[in-house]
């Protein structure tokens, strides 16, 4: 059972992470916030110490959710070529799930604190190497268990997967056409078929 002062603050991450995540953190006022959860300037600054470890703790919350939910995707299979898959399979309705969160959080924040806050952008950058990581990882197992060429190089194609796919959010959010992200996966699927396969 979570305290008072826990369920205030899950509360607080809940309703203002689509704000940041949409506007991003220097156009998200405190007003915004106060408006949205409909408290007041004392119980947010009751349970966050400023701005940017409201900022800092929705976007952990709402990254943190978004890879249970690929991780849960992905636990499907055990094979990691089908892992990979499950992954492509994830990203073809990451628009509609995105749009409820105020767009791809990883993609706004990377852009909106690059110059506007190096400590958020700090986790941004940790968090795409933590995913990079985790397809590497994907492939190296699925080279010993003789699914994928053991001639490839895990961490470069980790890299050249992570950036189709975040490519693909990005032309998908910017033209409100999901066909960038179909047609994407419809490519990184063949690779995994034809390049990857062993």
């Amino acid at each position: 059972m979570h305290t008072k002062a826990e369920q205030t603050t899950e509360f607080i991450i809940s309703v203002v992470a689509p704000i940041f995540n949409k506007n991003g953190f220097a156009a998200t006022s405190l007003s915004d916030i106060t408006k949205a959860t409909g408290l007041t300037k004392g119980a947010i600054y009751g349970n966050f110490r400023n701005k940017e470890e409201l900022a800092i703790a929705t976007f952990n919350t709402t990254v943190k959710n978004m890879l249970r939910r690929i991780t849960n995707h992905q636990s499907k299979s055990d094979s990691p070529i089908k892992k990979l898959l499950l992954i492509t399979d994830f990203y073809r309705n990451y628009y509609d799930y995105s749009q409820d969160l105020g767009g791809c959080p990883i993609l706004n924040m990377g852009v909106d604190a690059k110059h506007q806050n190096p400590i958020l952008f700090e986790h941004v950058k940790y968090t795409i190497k933590k995913i990079k990581s985790n397809l590497s990882k994907i492939i190296v197992n699925g080279q010993k268990l003789n699914e994928i060429d053991p001639k490839i190089d895990p961490v470069i194609y980790a890299k050249k997967l992570y950036a189709m796919i975040m490519g693909a959010i990005f032309m998908t959010h910017t033209m409100e056409d999901t066909s960038y992200l179909m047609t994407t996966m419809d490519q990184i699927e063949t690779m995994i078929n034809n390049e990857l396969k062993y």
